[in-house]
């Protein structure tokens, strides 16, 4: 989702993205929206009767003449500025480039948020089996997808000089809107582009990772988005007023989950916080809101958008693309993964994150030869546009590829062990390291061999929650965005986290696709968490950014290519969780959201394991009890061990392109 602070709306970030232009170009961009449109706030009937706040900015020439498509945002964040002469600056449509082509955009604030009527619920669920559009009434049903149908429906009647076709993009929380709109889509619903869009919120997006809570996002975002609203209103205020300087100290101090309800927190007032902690497993709540086997019969073209770098739903651009693939192998469905955080393909210039450079401005590309282009050609007749199955971004080599499919059929599973002596070993490497025959000359002789290693069948550590790994070294209130890129040196500093480092390469090593995590692994508890973070390691040469003005030394730096969490007691079912037996070696197997990656000549890989990453996530007790509802008293240090022996043999699978 969009947290407040990133981006509120599309419409929001245009007025955000503005202030990064020049003040000619923003006086020059006012200027062209007042003389170009005319807006128009309506409140639209549903089936039911319930009415959706709606803002259109309607192209002053439109007519039977010069006839326009739609093209709609609808959203929980304000379909605002709201009153008739506030018009957003740097245009009404979500991108600049969007706004000169003219079109008739449409915002619209979803049911029971904002200046809309009715009952809002998170992720609203699918119904089962689309009902009849015409089924109309108080007790008519309805979901995300009838109330778009019927959005649509009242647009092509009630607005002149429109030309029969709607498309529908968001970002986020939007973007999921847009997925929604999938499902029995009108048929003058054209093009449809979900972006970062909100798709499994237990497996993968922003409550929670493979049933691991998100707490510094979830914290944040609920104290805005869910105070209560008995009635419409223009703008919600926070439940409570908080100013965090230091993440990790906070959290520490807050204590267990349950004392983020205390009386000058959310005391019980925040009812979908309250339904994200109980419900702790995959049961009912989170299976209605995975909106994946909902979307077959797919008939508009659909471009879908994600980012390497989003902390909140990278896992929803890719499993949204996948499923549509595998459940509609005939629809128009396209994939672009850029090196973006969240929703910053809607900036005007992106060209760099953190330290590194991109060499260009990537979002404007995106926007320029694909966003607009897409919308163009499927709502206008404008083109041609053919791009490729999927346009992604490799963040090692900073170039745009171009594949028939995703991931790339040519990319074969390469394991890599976790081996003795902290060495991350191919499969013939691990088969020395695991030889029996220490008078082999070809392992006794190798540079920096242990002997002692090869007795060693299993690495540990302590995990203790009273002091668990920090996601990041920055020292701040909300979420550090760049922990996505983030030197690892010092997480690899401490004694809790387990490293794995290849030789420096020998050739361009390219991994495309998603990680496969097989981890043999003990705990003196009952439950644990497992942290697995793919890292480059750039060689001990690599020169300073320039300009430099963070100081920041690029010279042995351990960028962080990607990393999740798992919840152990998962390991087996996402609905039936399950306690650990103590010092029993047991596998736990997941999968890292993809990547497309080039590890370059003279770089090495790490990988590191560690079992806390806070406060992104939240502490687990390493004990099998309820978390939502866990004491003070409950949180227990544990050993954890990591297997490398024969049978029992940890390993990170990666998708190589030959």
């Amino acid at each position: 989702m969009l947290r407040p602070f990133l981006f509120i709306s599309l419409n929001f970030s245009a007025l955000a993205a503005s202030a990064q232009a020049p003040a000619a170009t923003r006086a020059q961009d006012s200027t062209f929206v007042r003389q170009n449109y005319r807006k128009v706030e309506q409140l639209i009937p549903m089936r039911d009767g319930t009415r959706l706040a709606t803002i259109l900015y309607v192209p002053r020439d439109a007519d039977r003449a010069h006839p326009y498509p739609f093209l709609m945002e609808r959203t929980p964040y304000s379909a605002g500025p709201r009153g008739a002469d506030t018009y957003p600056l740097r245009g009404p449509g979500p991108s600049r480039e969007l706004s000169q082509e003219k079109y008739i955009f449409v915002y619209q604030d979803v049911r029971g948020r904002y200046l809309s009527e009715g009952q809002f619920e998170e992720v609203t669920p699918a119904l089962n089996g689309l009902p009849k559009p015409g089924l109309k009434g108080k007790n008519a049903p309805h979901d995300e997808s009838t109330d778009t149908y019927d959005t649509i429906e009242w647009l092509l009647k009630n607005v002149p000089g429109n030309n029969g076709k709607v498309g529908i993009m968001g970002i986020s929380y939007p973007g999921f809107y847009a997925t929604a709109s999938l499902p029995g889509a009108h048929p003058a619903l054209k093009a449809v582009s979900p972006q970062a869009p909100v798709t499994d919120e237990f497996v993968g997006d922003d409550a929670r990772h493979n049933g691991a809570f998100f707490l510094l996002d979830n914290f944040s975002f609920t104290n805005y988005f869910d105070a209560p609203r008995p009635q419409p209103v223009a703008e919600y205020k926070e439940l409570f007023d908080l100013k965090i300087t230091d993440a990790y100290q906070f959290f520490l101090r807050l204590g267990p989950l349950k004392n983020a309800n205390a009386p000058q927190y959310f005391n019980n007032r925040a009812r979908i916080w309250n339904e994200y902690l109980q419900h702790d497993t995959y049961d009912a709540y989170w299976q209605a809101r995975n909106i994946r086997p909902h979307l077959t019969g797919v008939r508009p073209a659909v471009l879908v958008v994600g980012g390497w770098y989003d902390a909140e739903d990278l896992f929803g651009a890719l499993h949204t693309y996948q499923s549509i693939e595998k459940q509609n192998p005939q629809a128009t469905n396209r994939l672009v993964m850029g090196p973006w955080t969240h929703g910053a393909w809607a900036r005007p210039d992106w060209r760099k994150f953190g330290p590194y450079d991109f060499g260009q401005n990537t979002a404007q590309h995106y926007r320029q030869t694909l966003e607009t282009p897409f919308f163009n050609y499927y709502l206008k007749g404008k083109g041609p546009f053919n791009p490729a199955e999927a346009t992604v971004f490799d963040t090692g080599l900073n170039q745009w590829k171009a594949y028939p499919t995703w991931p790339p059929k040519a990319a074969e599973n390469q394991p890599m062990f976790l081996a003795a002596n902290g060495f991350l070993a191919s499969a013939k490497e691990n088969e020395i390291y695991q030889a029996l025959n220490t008078s082999d000359p070809h392992i006794t002789r190798a540079p920096g061999f242990d002997k002692s290693a090869l007795a060693l069948r299993f690495d540990e550590y302590v995990s203790d929650p009273a002091r668990p790994v920090p996601y990041t070294a920055a020292i701040q209130g909300g979420r550090n965005n760049e922990y996505m890129i983030e030197d690892q040196r010092f997480a690899a500093q401490r004694p809790d986290v387990l490293t794995y480092q290849t030789e420096p390469l020998t050739e361009d090593l390219t991994v495309a696709g998603p990680l496969g995590v097989d981890l043999w692994v003990s705990t003196s508890g009952t439950d644990a968490d497992f942290v697995v973070k793919l890292i480059d390691v750039l060689p001990d040469d690599t020169p300073a950014p320039v300009p430099n003005p963070k100081n920041v030394q690029l010279a042995g730096a351990q960028r962080l290519v990607r990393a999740d969490v798992f919840r152990g007691r998962f390991r087996n079912s996402f609905e039936k969780p399950e306690a650990f037996q103590p010092n029993i070696p047991t596998e736990v197997k997941y999968e890292l959201n993809d990547v497309l990656h080039t590890f370059k000549k003279g770089h090495r890989l790490l990988v590191q394991v560690q079992s806390t990453w806070f406060p992104l996530v939240d502490r687990n007790p390493q004990q099998f009890v309820n978390i939502s509802t866990a004491d003070a008293a409950d949180f227990k240090k544990a050993t954890i061990r990591l297997y490398h022996e024969p049978g029992h043999a940890s390993v990170v699978r990666l998708p190589v392109l030959k």
